[in-house]
């Protein structure tokens, strides 16, 4: 079961980075298999969830002089409301839980390689749900606030006949933000198999420097541009000639 979870393991040759399914069970008459990517999802968000309620029941207890925890919640929602408000300007009140949430998510996810977990968004199949949910959110926004003409406008822009350009463009946002992620991710990932199997005999102490560029340095780097990226697609989805 821990095969595929953990990134490392005690056994080189054990060592990989594929995604395994752990168990199967039938759903509708149809296999289905729980796979590491779902377990390390699962870790994930109970982490957050823990989180969350401890940064809640400490705030609403909140003292005029902090302790480091309340120290710590209130720089981390500074810091991302500061990214967020400079981004976003008059929109960002309708979006900040939105985005805040996917950044704290998809940082977690990409540093949880320093646990020996399999980073959830080395699996396409986590990155690629991020970015519908963005593709969703960009498209609502556009045709609440353009309306349909609005919309039909932009297609056209700046002539009639690159409507079909621009509509692959528009499709495209999804596949590239996911991508991106995904791709910068799971190099990672495979860069660190490799190093705990083919050096595992001498892979002691210092593969803990790639775990610190390829899970936070690059993970972080990562998140920022995945929630860069969301937040100037969405503000551009809400601007209209009048605003």
């Amino acid at each position: 079961m821990n095969q595929g979870i953990l990134l490392s393991s005690s056994g080189g040759a054990e060592i990989d980075f594929f995604i395994h399914g752990v168990f199967q069970y039938k759903l509708f008459g149809q296999d289905l298999w729980i796979t590491t990517t779902h377990i390390c999802v699962l870790i994930v968000m109970l982490t957050l969830v823990l989180f969350a309620i401890a940064a809640r029941v400490t705030i609403s207890h909140a003292s005029e002089v902090p302790g480091t925890f309340q120290n710590i919640i209130e720089l981390i929602v500074e810091k991302l409301d500061h990214m967020v408000n400079g981004v976003m300007g008059i929109h960002a009140s309708k979006f900040r839980n939105y985005i805040e949430t996917i950044f704290i998510f998809i940082l977690f996810c990409n540093i949880s390689g320093l646990l020996g977990l399999r980073p959830p968004t080395a699996d396409y199949g986590v990155t690629f749900a991020l970015g519908l949910m963005t593709f969703v959110l960009i498209h609502f926004n556009k045709f609440r606030y353009q309306h349909v003409s609005g919309v039909i406008k932009g297609l056209c822009d700046p002539w009639p006949i690159w409507a079909p350009i621009n509509i692959i463009g528009d499709v495209a946002v999804p596949i590239s933000l996911s991508l991106r992620l995904f791709a910068n991710v799971l190099s990672g990932v495979v860069m660190e198999a490799l190093v705990y199997g083919l050096l595992s005999r001498i892979a002691l102490f210092w593969p803990a420097a790639l775990h610190v560029y390829f899970d936070l340095f690059s993970g972080a780097i990562q998140t920022y541009v995945f929630c860069m990226l969301t937040m100037t697609y969405v503000s551009q989805a809400c601007d209209t000639e009048d605003a």
